[in-house]
């Protein structure tokens, strides 16, 4: 115990440190695939303002609620004790420095057996890796728990996901969920966690209490994306399978909505007043908004494949990447308006929003 409260007391000496200007604005935190890093864009002016390099191959990237830490995974897999590949910006030193050999899994719990996978904590505020912990297998999405002491990342070739201590750089339980996991979704308490599991058609509900599933609901044709509605009822959730997206009721624990977006959906968000409901469409090149009070839809097109999409709180603003080319649309929440467009490397996959 008193070496945690050692190691948090650290960690936060070093991010008070920061200077205040530092931390004005709404950043959006972009992992950027291929390109091995992570773009930080201002979301007032939708200029990326830096980058944070050294993130291998990252598709999942989650914030801490008061914006001191980000957790990323890598899609990469690598032998059990070797050390994450140098990205090519790094130093020996540095790369050295920054993995962590003591936070390696046991390699008979390793859910890739002779393989792991790294998941990558980041000092939000001063924008530099500080850590690599060994994880049970390749990363696809990441979410940070509300009090920031734990994460939840899921295993698509693992058939879970893994909660991993963040303090004490190690994975401190792995949960099996079903079939090809994808994304993962908390109530603002911390209370429970909604996993979708592409490959079960299921949302698997764990109780962090104990950390064991204790529902498995149907939710559709290969569920993916998830967003929970601000009344912590409904789950919408995106089925690329199926062209839709599905309003799952947990009281009622079953689907009581579908919504058409159109073929290969993918990303899912809610505009900031809950009321419009916003899905991409790869395959058809367009973002749809759905009026969930009266039912009415909006469809703009963008191409080429809209993809991920996360609203950027406060601005009125929602931004939408694109699978196939290196940018960012920004679009006007109400009217789906093109406000403008990001350039970025590799591809924007899971965004992350911090208010400062």
């Amino acid at each position: 115990m008193k070496s945690t409260k050692r190691r948090k007391t650290a960690l936060l000496g070093l991010l008070a440190a920061v200077p205040l200007s530092v931390w004005a604005g709404t950043e959006v935190y972009v992992p950027l695939g291929s390109a091995n890093a992570i773009a930080v864009v201002d979301a007032e002016s939708d200029r990326i303002v830096s980058e944070i390099v050294g993130i291998n191959a990252s598709h999942g990237l989650a914030v801490s609620v008061d914006g001191a830490f980000l957790l990323a995974g890598s899609l990469l897999e690598r032998p059990v004790g070797a050390a994450p590949p140098k990205p090519q910006d790094m130093s020996e030193a540095d790369h050295a420095a920054h993995h962590s050999n003591a936070a390696q899994v046991d390699p008979k719990k390793a859910t890739g057996g002779e393989k792991v996978g790294t998941a990558y904590l980041v000092d939000a505020r001063e924008k530099r890796l500080l850590r690599q912990i060994d994880v049970p297998s390749a990363v696809h999405h990441a979410l940070v728990m509300p009090d920031g002491r734990f994460a939840v990342l899921t295993h698509p070739g693992g058939g879970g996901v893994s909660v991993v201590d963040i303090l004490g750089h190690r994975v401190y339980k792995e949960i099996a969920t079903g079939a090809v996991p994808n994304y993962a979704i908390s109530k603002r308490d911390g209370s429970r966690v909604y996993v979708s599991n592409a490959g079960s058609g299921t949302i698997a509900e764990i109780n962090t209490a104990d950390w064991t599933v204790v529902r498995n609901l149907q939710a559709g044709k290969t569920p993916e994306h998830i967003v929970l509605s601000p009344d912590e009822r409904y789950l919408y959730v995106a089925n690329p399978g199926s062209g839709t997206v599905s309003r799952l009721d947990l009281d009622q624990a079953k689907v009581t909505a579908t919504y058409s977006v159109g073929e290969d959906p993918h990303g899912v968000d809610l505009s900031d007043d809950g009321r419009l409901l916003y899905a991409s469409s790869k395959k058809d090149n367009r973002l749809v908004a759905f009026n969930l009070a009266n039912g009415e839809e909006k469809a703009v097109p963008l191409a080429p494949e809209p993809y991920h999409i996360t609203t950027i709180r406060g601005t009125g603003k929602v931004y939408v990447s694109s699978r196939k080319s290196p940018k960012i649309w920004v679009l006007d929440q109400q009217t789906l308006a093109l406000r403008g467009e990001i350039q970025i490397r590799g591809e924007g996959h899971e965004m992350s929003v911090v208010n400062r």
